[in-house]
């Protein structure tokens, strides 16, 4: 473990022209709020650096280190179906990386892309995204982390007076289908180092293959499919799926507007800006290969020397990107509904418990626990989120019908349902009632929150406001973006 912070800067080595170096705003008299000791143990940083006045500096942009090369990322990206050539990071600020993960501060001020804004952040949005991005970490699902939450010594003005905050983010990579957008309208040349870094550093395996663009493609396809398909099996609404804010590593990137599911609506929308449902829950899956496409547009000129040809090879890796998603998704959800495989015949299974849930606007994530109880104990039916339910008893004895094939107890198939079910997901009200506390100074119920979600899949002697939605669930919940 190290007392001290020694940063590499390949970005800003490599990729001068797509960056723009620019100093951090110090925030003097900064306060830590939370700390992630487990994050940065794996980064090789030890509890005293963390706990150190020179951390608190470093992180607060009051003095980096002389190894930090800080710049500001460019990027392009379609935002809602809409092409915005110039775009970037106008409020965070990437300031090195360590063992190959990236460091980027956000709300650190001004950078060369803020246009009008202040660059700085309000403290609600950095802690919403300190506890969610945590959370889908600790249910494996490919995220950005965070390192610190950090309250700053000022307000920033949004609707009202707010307590300023940064967040230290920790990634693979910042690099977005938007960044290759931006590359790609200034020359092949800056498109193809972009490309030749992005598959060196996190597609090494593509330079061992006949054509190693075609084969990143494939590959960035398929991390995507996949992370989309964990998406939907937890409720999770992105809310923002522009190529700006879709990491080609195949990490969950920019939480702003984004929420969970409590009753299972393939509809719910929750940004305040997306009138059209464009980013609702069941379109993010379309979304993914529509984002893609713009991707593999921006490939183009380096798959061949024939365009044509190029597009054709490009378009074939896309037409399997949705059977893709959808063998990754049933998957999934094999695993909630504690089926063996995946068949026609699960499919099926799968399909008749998701419409239950939809007419009966059976919440989503109680759904799955309450059914592991029931497998055990047909009697707690009556007390279960399905005791409306006319559909259910039928579709019950059809799921246990496959069950009962396996030739294991049904106690040992509950207990691997719970393995992959949540019982605590970040609740809407929950979150809103921390932060609201928290922007009072009082961020103990962030911190108790941020623990349970550590564990997600182990319920506790804890209130059961954890467990269940708000008792206003049926009032629109709407989320706004952090800016």
């Amino acid at each position: 473990m190290s007392n001290s912070i020694n940063f590499e800067n390949s970005f800003a080595k490599e990729l001068s022209e797509i960056c723009e170096k620019c100093s951090p705003t110090a925030f003097l008299e900064s306060e830590m709020l939370l700390k992630n000791y487990k994050l940065a143990e794996e980064l090789g940083l030890s509890k005293n650096f963390i706990d150190s006045e020179e951390c608190l500096n470093i992180f607060s942009g009051v003095s980096l280190p002389e190894n930090s090369i800080p710049i500001a990322q460019a990027y392009a990206g379609h935002q809602f179906g809409h092409f915005n050539p110039q775009l970037g990071d106008g409020r965070a600020i990437l300031i090195g990386e360590i063992n190959d993960y990236e460091i980027q501060l956000k709300g650190i001020g001004q950078t060369p892309f803020s246009r009008r804004g202040d660059g700085k952040s309000a403290l609600g949005p950095v802690l919403r995204e300190y506890v969610i991005s945590e959370f889908m970490h600790s249910m494996s699902i490919p995220t950005t982390r965070s390192l610190f939450a950090i309250k700053t010594n000022e307000f920033v003005y949004r609707e009202s007076a707010q307590p300023g905050g940064i967040l230290a983010r920790v990634a693979r990579s910042h690099i977005r289908i938007g960044t290759f957008e931006y590359a790609r309208n200034k020359n092949n040349e800056v498109l193809k180092s972009l490309a030749d870094y992005s598959i060196n550093r996190y597609y090494p395996e593509s330079n061992e293959t006949d054509n190693k663009y075609l084969s990143f493609f494939a590959a960035v396809c398929n991390k995507q499919a996949l992370l989309i398909s964990k998406w939907m099996s937890i409720g999770f609404v992105h809310g923002v799926m522009n190529t700006d804010n879709m990491a080609i590593s195949g990490e969950t990137i920019d939480y702003g507007p984004c929420a969970f599911m409590d009753k299972y609506d393939p509809k719910t929308v929750f940004s305040s800006i997306d009138h059209q449902g464009r980013y609702a829950y069941l379109n993010q899956p379309a979304i993914l290969v529509w984002n893609l496409s713009k991707f593999a547009e921006t490939l183009i000129p380096l798959i061949g020397e024939k365009e044509e040809k190029s597009i054709k090879q490009l378009s074939d890796i896309l037409q399997v990107t949705m059977p893709t998603y959808q063998e990754y998704f049933y998957e999934e959800m094999r695993q909630k509904l504690g089926l063996k495989d995946v068949n026609e015949n699960n499919i099926k299974i799968i399909e008749g418990y998701l419409k239950i849930l939809e007419f009966m606007k059976i919440d989503f994530t109680l759904s799955f626990r309450d059914l592991a109880k029931i497998l055990i104990d047909k009697k707690i039916v009556k007390d279960s989120v399905f005791k409306e339910s006319q559909d259910f008893n039928d579709w019950y004895k059809g799921w246990l019908k496959e069950l009962n094939k396996y030739k294991k107890s049904n106690e040992d198939i509950s207990r691997k349902m719970d393995d992959v079910n949540p019982c605590y997901i970040p609740r809407n009200h929950i979150i809103e009632r921390g932060l609201g506390i928290a922007s009072e100074g009082d961020i103990s119920q962030i911190k108790e929150i941020n623990e349970l979600l550590r564990s997600p899949h182990l319920e506790k002697n804890i209130s059961k406001d954890y467990l269940s939605p708000s008792s206003d669930s049926d009032l629109p919940y709407i989320t706004y973006c952090g800016t």
